[in-house]
């Protein structure tokens, strides 16, 4: 067995908190050989559903769940965490502005990064759930003046998992014969699922599918597959969330397979255009814990545009909370 990791879950009560701490207990996010520690945190008036959750856990008898710590304090959530999923968000109701909704949300995690800041390992991978999501990651991470932004991450695998099986049931093929994939920009409806650069068991992917397909269909799909769940089951997207914060984060730890790549919501460095520092999606190889960008993809101006005014939106956004960074 490996030494013993401490993960910390912010709205652990919430469906998509549930959801994940179960499968990270069992071992299905850092492997069946490490032990972990539970840090859940919750708003007060959800602490006595934590409890419930923390129970239930503890009764599943995972043989890698050392303890399991439940909290509304962030300071005590947070303490020595290796790993942090900061899934907890004010939703956005009905009549509000989208920068109302960006207000509210830094509210929370601004204070989540300076209090990771202050009492996370050194070392601590941080990945922000929460929608909107980029943005707020953003937020976390200007608040952690200490720890370097890579190691801040927005999630975008939800989408890219969306987009792989559209197009594996498009070809009829696996989603693991699907290679190099991306979904470009911010988890909205602003996104840019890119299959140019993709291939299906060796094969041009664009040669598969009609270009008809691909912008009218595939592309609006992923973009909006989120309130069609929602309007399916009245309720937003929770186990496939969770799954892909577990892709994510396990991809993060152990390395993206062979000379594939996934889709993450990294600080941009200028790359493909994109402004500094901005928390934008690109196509990223990880190793060794580390994540880059894929470099020298050619770009048309179909994509050009597409990523363009993604990046458009964010920068919006950084506009609204430029206080609060």
């Amino acid at each position: 067995m490996k030494p013993t990791v401490r993960i910390a879950v912010t709205g652990a009560a919430g469906n998509i908190g549930y959801a994940a701490a179960f499968r990270i207990s069992a071992g299905g996010m850092l492997g069946t050989d490490q032990p972990v520690i539970l840090q859940l945190i919750e708003i007060e008036p959800a602490l006595q559903a934590l409890k419930g959750v923390e129970m239930e856990l503890l009764d599943c008898a995972f043989p890698l769940l050392e303890n399991v710590i439940t909290t509304s304090d962030i300071e005590t959530g947070f303490k020595d965490t290796d790993y942090a999923l900061l899934v907890g968000a004010k939703p956005r109701t009905k009549g509000m502005e989208r920068s109302d909704l960006l207000g509210d949300n830094g509210k929370i995690f601004g204070p989540q990064g300076r209090a990771l800041n202050n009492h996370a390992s050194r070392g601590v991978k941080v990945l922000v759930i929460g929608n909107p999501a980029n943005t707020n990651a953003l937020i976390a991470m200007n608040n952690a003046p200490d720890l370097s932004p890579s190691q801040f991450s927005s999630m975008m695998r939800l989408d890219h998992n969306r987009a792989l099986n559209q197009l594996s049931l498009k070809t009829r093929s696996r989603t693991t014969e699907i290679k190099h994939l991306t979904v470009w920009g911010n988890h909205s409806l602003t996104q840019y699922p890119d299959i140019s650069h993709c291939s299906i068991n060796g094969k041009d992917a664009t040669s598969l599918v009609e270009t008809s397909w691909y912008r009218e269909q595939f592309i609006p799909s992923v973009q909006k597959r989120g309130a069609e769940i929602i309007n399916a089951r009245g309720a937003s997207s929770a186990a496939s969330a969770a799954s892909a914060a577990i892709d994510h984060m396990r991809d993060w730890v152990f390395g993206t397979p062979g000379k594939d790549w996934t889709s993450m919501g990294i600080p941009s460095t200028g790359d493909y255009g994109i402004s500094e520092g901005l928390m934008y999606s690109f196509p990223v190889r990880c190793r060794n814990g580390r994540c880059e960008v894929v470099q020298g993809l050619h770009m048309d101006d179909f994509s050009i545009d597409m990523i363009q005014a993604t990046e458009k939106e964010l920068l919006e956004e950084r506009d609204a909370v430029k206080a609060l960074l």
